[in-house]
């Protein structure tokens, strides 16, 4: 990836952290954050925060106050990666958007169902952890509950998980300990740079988590 410095100059990017969080902020104005990152230690893989075990190695912020130092500034971007090259990329939610994290089996049967219905799913991520989750226009966090209890279903029922202002998700192509990277099940192009709005999603993604829930207390 080619881009211009603060003066002008045309330079070549070889992270490809920076190269992807330069895109995010550029092509879709997210603001991005870098995390932690995998070192090499004796031949295995741990996690730049040090910590034994790290919940989430090579994905997670690295320090108090992360949400005030997340930046869609291309410029911000260049120094956070030249302070800490090789860093994950992190996006805070409940700024661009809102995250439905759901199971990766019912993510997938829900992104079918929203494809027969012709219904825009907008970009989804699929994490190493077989997770799918649905980027939303910001504010679902607090419209879940109710439009749970409209569709005759409860939260607490199912494996359904909303990501709002304070939270994070990890992009692509940020690696999650030795469990792989995060991938784009729907890659953000033109075409879904208007996020669907939660209550279009949330009927398919209810039904798939509630398939997925009655499958596994039937196992």
């Amino acid at each position: 990836m080619v881009v211009e410095n603060t003066v002008g100059v045309r330079r070549q990017v070889t992270d490809p952290m920076l190269e992807a969080a330069l895109r995010y902020a550029d092509e879709r104005h997210w603001d991005v954050l870098a995390g932690a990152r995998l070192v090499e230690d004796g031949g295995t893989l741990r996690c730049s925060c040090g910590r034994v075990p790290c919940p989430a190695p090579g994905a997670h912020p690295v320090e108090p106050g992360w949400a005030d130092r997340a930046s869609g500034s291309t410029v911000e971007v260049h120094r956070m990666w030249r302070e800490r090259p090789g860093s994950s990329v992190l996006l805070p939610a409940g700024r661009s958007f809102d995250a439905v994290d759901v199971p990766e089996a019912a993510g997938f049967l829900a992104l079918a169902r929203m494809e027969r219905t012709e219904l825009p799913a907008g970009p989804v991520l699929c994490s190493p952890k077989r997770r799918l989750v649905f980027l939303v226009l910001p504010g679902a966090t607090a419209r879940v509950p109710a439009l749970l209890r409209a569709l005759g279903r409860s939260a607490s029922s199912l494996d359904l998980v909303v990501r709002g202002e304070g939270d994070y998700v990890p992009a692509p192509p940020t690696r999650v300990g030795t469990s792989g990277p995060v991938q784009w099940a729907r890659p953000p192009t033109a075409s879904n740079r208007w996020l669907p709005d939660v209550g279009e999603l949330l009927g398919p993604l209810a039904y798939a988590c509630g398939r997925e829930a009655a499958a596994a207390r039937g196992r």
